[in-house]
């Protein structure tokens, strides 16, 4: 059972659980909710952990996206210095050596932004089921006090 499934559960439990006749409050099982919001709570940290690994792969995409993008730079380095004989071999090899690093840095900045608003996607969800989740234990626990 995973968090959403916990939390639709709750949800079910307070609106199948008996009303109080001429009020909006109900009788809920207090073992039952106690029981999900044990198990809300063991699941939360899940939930982090997975935030964390998108972070870390979005990390190592990025790097990996720097060290490739230093590899091509250091090959055309390298075709640059091969071709140094004659002069408009040596222009040519400049020209497209220059092309290489500005098509690998476009790239590598294609690379880091997609990583970046992934993660951000991932994160912004998974802040507005954890708002979600705050509000909704929130409103338990003030129908619980009433």
């Amino acid at each position: 059972m995973d968090l959403l499934n916990a939390l639709n559960e709750l949800e079910e439990l307070i609106e199948s659980s008996s009303k109080i006749p001429m009020t909006r409050k109900v009788l809920i099982d207090e073992d039952k909710v106690l029981d999900l919001l044990d198990h809300i709570r063991t699941t939360l940290p899940e939930e982090i952990r997975q935030a964390k690994w998108i972070i870390q792969e979005r990390d190592k995409v990025l790097n990996d996206s720097q060290k490739e993008a230093m590899r091509i730079m250091e090959d055309a380095q390298k075709q640059v210095e091969k071709q140094a004989d004659d002069s408009e071999i040596v222009r040519q090899a400049k020209k497209v050596a220059e092309e290489i690093v500005h098509r690998a840095e476009s790239v590598a900045r294609e690379i880091k932004e997609g990583a970046r608003g992934y993660a951000d996607d991932i994160l912004a969800n998974l802040e507005d089921n954890l708002g979600t989740i705050l509000r909704q234990i929130e409103q338990g626990r003030t129908e619980l006090r009433k």
